[in-house]
């Protein structure tokens, strides 16, 4: 390479060397934030449950035998007395005129005896052998008429049929469920309670409850609690309550799903904040605070309870001050970020 090349070379190297790289743009990292606001409520919670009747009904046939007609399904409506379900009527049927036909030869046997005795031909022991014998035959004819009407399964009340538990084919047993009736008239929420918020509610406690077809725009339902089961499902550990609404209008179907809002007037000291705004140090919590311009930093803060909807703070935190509500751990003392509101603390 010739010489005057090379030097044009290092002159141009040595040229890029001195020249300073434009610092790299900081990009401001996004975090969801909130405006703490009010004091927390204690007990206020919130569940998932379903509208039942009040009066619900499972029915079984009072004999067992195959099912051969079933003549209602899920969400009819029925009338006091009306046929739901048959079985086949062979061996009552049978069983019925070899009833009858004992009862006709009981009857006419003591008729004879009757005559017999008004002559003096038989004593009145053998006559009251045969009256007790035709006794006891009417009494097996009612009881084959009563097992063969037991072959047609009726509704005992007016009301809508919840749900239909055999079908046709099917041998049952006696008593044996087979249709559920949710019977007219009172409605109300069935839900599960927890563990931990036995001790808040009591027989009678007031609820507020909404339907998620009405929206959260519509107006709550009112109601209180009415049953509370004494032990927890083995399964799920939870206790099965019911909710009766006071007043249900035509809107409020069975099957619906339902929220029940439970809560006491008595207020804690302390502000509700989610639980993924608390960063953890040691054994220390902190929330990370975002000023006017947007920076961010740690304050300690005391935490006087861990709740199933937050935590509650007693100290270190004011109302109306922005803290971030998520991603906490991904923060730096100091960093602005790019604030995007999630709502404000109850």
């Amino acid at each position: 390479m010739k010489p005057s090349i090379l030097l044009f070379v290092l002159a141009l190297v040595l040229a890029g060397c001195g020249k300073e790289s434009a610092p790299a743009a900081r990009v401001e990292r996004p975090a969801l934030t909130l405006v703490v606001g009010s004091a927390a409520t204690a007990g206020g919670n919130t569940y998932s449950g379903e509208i039942r009747a009040r009066h619900e009904t499972q029915l079984g046939f009072r004999i067992g035998g195959k099912i051969i007609e079933r003549l209602v399904d899920a969400g009819t409506q029925v009338r006091a007395g009306q046929v739901l379900m048959r079985l086949d009527p062979g061996d009552t049927g049978l069983q019925l005129d070899s009833a009858e036909a004992q009862y006709q030869l009981a009857e006419a046997d003591a008729k004879r005896y009757r005559d017999l005795r008004s002559k003096g031909f038989v004593s009145q022991s053998a006559l009251d052998a045969r009256e007790t014998a035709l006794k006891a035959a009417a009494a097996q004819a009612g009881l084959a008429r009563n097992q063969s009407a037991y072959a047609t399964l009726h509704a005992d009340r007016a009301g809508v049929v919840a749900a239909t538990l055999a079908e046709v084919g099917q041998v049952v047993i006696a008593g044996q469920p087979v249709v559920r009736l949710a019977q007219h008239g009172e409605r109300e929420v069935a839900i599960a309670l927890p563990e931990s918020q036995l001790a808040n509610l009591k027989i009678g406690a007031a609820a507020a409850i909404t339907l998620l077809t009405a929206g959260d725009s519509a107006a709550p339902l009112a109601g209180r609690l009415r049953e509370l089961a004494p032990v927890a499902d083995p399964a799920s550990r939870t206790y099965a309550a019911r909710v009766a609404l006071d007043q249900s209008g035509p809107d409020v179907a069975l099957g619906m799903t339902a929220r029940v809002y439970f809560t006491t007037n008595k207020k804690s000291d302390g502000l509700l904040i989610p639980l993924t705004a608390i960063f953890q140090q040691g054994k220390q919590a902190a929330v990370w605070i975002v000023a006017v311009d947007r920076t961010v930093s740690l304050r300690p803060v005391q935490v006087a309870a861990y709740r199933d909807d937050g935590a509650v703070i007693t100290g270190g935190l004011a109302a109306g001050e922005r803290i971030v509500s998520n991603g906490v751990h991904r923060l730096a003392a100091g960093e602005k970020i790019r604030a995007i509101e999630s709502g404000s603390a109850r």
